[in-house]
């Protein structure tokens, strides 16, 4: 299971280590996956709640498994979809806008809230704070590069999970509209003291969204 972030009424935007292949399962073919969107209960679809085929994956070319960077994907939906108030397209930020320190961010996802738990079945959301990029690349061993960002609460206690891969950190501006920051991609454990939650930058990659879907 991974999340995702609606750009459109056809395509997603999830993490490229979702759609990888496994020894047990071919997860970059387009036909494995089903997307829900609308969902906020697990196995629970009410009447906005779409079930929808994907018709095509595109992972970045350049990522890379055992660094990390790049892990962003496009899912092209078999069919679109109406967008409605329980089905919105989340805003991208442009390629220059840069997310500050300290910025109060939120993360959703439908993954473990505590390290080595059950996924939980109702859609759950955090707040979170954009923590300083060369801070967090001493605290993660120099893994960070330029094509990550990192959030959290150095104290602990809250985190992206196993699950929530894949899925928003997005951060909302003055008027209440939210802007997708990050897509979240790998942390060190869950909720660790002084380990934020790695993802990738969007405004990276914003060119290459635009290119893949005219987003």
């Amino acid at each position: 299971m991974c999340g995702a972030s609606v750009l459109s009424d056809r395509w997603l935007l999830t993490a490229a280590h979702c759609v990888q292949d496994t020894t047990v399962y071919k997860l970059s073919q387009a036909h494995k996956w089903e997307a829900f969107l609308g969902l906020q209960v697990q196995n629970q679809t009410n009447e906005w709640t779409v079930k929808r085929g994907v018709k095509q994956i595109i992972a970045h070319r350049y990522y890379n498994r055992y660094t990390e960077d790049s892990d962003i994907a496009l899912m092209e939906l078999n069919t679109r979809v109406s967008l409605t108030q329980h089905i919105r397209p989340i805003c991208l930020p442009s390629s220059t806008y840069f997310f500050p320190s300290g910025q109060e961010a939120w993360i959703t996802g439908w993954g473990t809230t505590l390290q080595g738990g059950a996924a939980t079945a109702i859609l759950q959301k955090a707040e979170v704070k954009i923590i300083n990029s060369r801070l967090c690349n001493i605290l993660l061993n120099y893994r960070v590069t330029g094509n990550m960002l990192c959030a959290g609460v150095l104290s602990g206690g809250v985190d992206t999970c196993k699950g929530d891969s894949g899925g928003p950190l997005s951060v909302a501006n003055s008027r209440g509209r939210f802007f997708l920051a990050g897509v979240t991609s790998w942390g060190k454990g869950c909720a660790r003291i002084y380990a934020p939650g790695v993802y990738t930058r969007v405004t990276k990659y914003r060119s290459w969204i635009k290119q893949k879907t005219g987003v």
